[in-house]
């Protein structure tokens, strides 16, 4: 379906397309439809019922500027929410992402009560042994919260702590340098969406993947934001961490008390987060074990064969 929307003057076109265009990447983001402007229409054209929708949120758009109300992101998504996009939660455990082939079911009854924790509470603490899904489910739910439009934008966080071993000097930017540490995250998010659509929402700022020494000074609202790896985190860092949270925003955090890379001697953030923050209203904590392990089943033996010289060795 095509349809061209008519628009009166330079002025009127500024404001609805908001800085650098974003309210136009919101709204295309949100529908999936795509989006042609002209000097004096904005032609709107994919599937018929995202295009009118689309078409609903510019008619209420305009119809601000024509009352003298200026045009903010807040009254991006309040449209974009009364067009007839649900805001209601996901029925059941099963996470639907972007990709209709990749639908996300809990395998264990621990990444059950992980997946209703993440949905119940504004701070997630999650930790358990390697394979047992904690950043993949995390990953899994906040595209969830994306599509279903609970939230405008994913920052997925990781400390760029070596595992045991030097890199020395990596070429490349900024991002070439911190991509090997953020990796997983991006693996785990392109099994919930296609290359082209991770790629653009990345472009367009709806997802974002850091280094945690970046989120100091910002504030997050509207956003599902994901700290992965933090038994690598000082406690200091999970507090600057944890004070980054703003309005209408979900945090998860994920870590192996057992894996940390830290110093000898250095107290981990994740775990320092538990002892503090254990029964606080709106903080879920979810401590998966090797029964929640699902990759290969050695790796469940592997975990087992390592606790058991830990025991021995005290």
């Amino acid at each position: 379906m095509e349809l061209t929307l008519a628009i009166s003057d330079a002025a009127t076109r500024q404001a609805l397309f908001g800085p650098a265009d974003r309210h136009l990447r919101m709204i295309r983001s949100t529908f999936d439809v795509r989006i042609a402007a002209r000097d004096s229409s904005v032609k709107l054209s994919g599937r018929n019922e995202a295009v009118s929708q689309a078409a609903k949120v510019f008619e209420a758009l305009q119809q601000r500027l024509r009352a003298g109300q200026a045009i903010t992101e807040d009254d991006v998504t309040d449209a974009i929410t009364l067009s007839g996009v649900t805001m209601e939660p996901v029925n059941g455990r099963a996470v639907e992402v972007y990709n209709t082939n990749a639908v996300i079911v809990p395998k264990t009854e621990g990444q059950a009560a992980y997946i209703d924790a993440i949905r119940k509470n504004d701070l997630t603490i999650c930790t358990g042994p390697a394979g047992t899904g904690k950043t993949y489910i995390a990953v899994a739910v906040c595209v969830s919260m994306l599509k279903e439009r609970h939230i405008r934008r994913i920052v997925l966080v990781r400390p760029a702590v070596e595992a045991g071993e030097k890199l020395g000097f990596l070429p490349g930017d900024m991002q070439a340098k911190v991509n090997p540490y953020l990796r997983p995250l991006f693996d785990a998010m392109h099994d919930m969406m296609s290359f082209e659509q991770a790629k653009r929402f990345m472009e367009n700022d709806v997802v974002e993947v850091i280094p945690l020494a970046f989120m100091r000074g910002r504030t997050l609202n509207h956003s599902a934001v994901i700290l992965d790896e933090a038994q690598n985190t000082t406690p200091a860092q999970m507090l600057m961490f944890l004070t980054r949270l703003g309005q209408h925003s979900k945090m998860i955090v994920t870590g192996d008390a057992s894996q940390t890379d830290l110093p000898d001697g250095q107290t981990s953030g994740v775990v320092d987060a538990l002892d503090r923050l254990r029964g606080i209203k709106q903080v879920g904590v979810v401590e998966l074990d090797r029964s929640d392990i699902v990759r290969h089943r050695l790796v469940q033996r592997i975990v087992q064969a390592y606790d058991n010289g830990k025991a021995n060795a005290r």
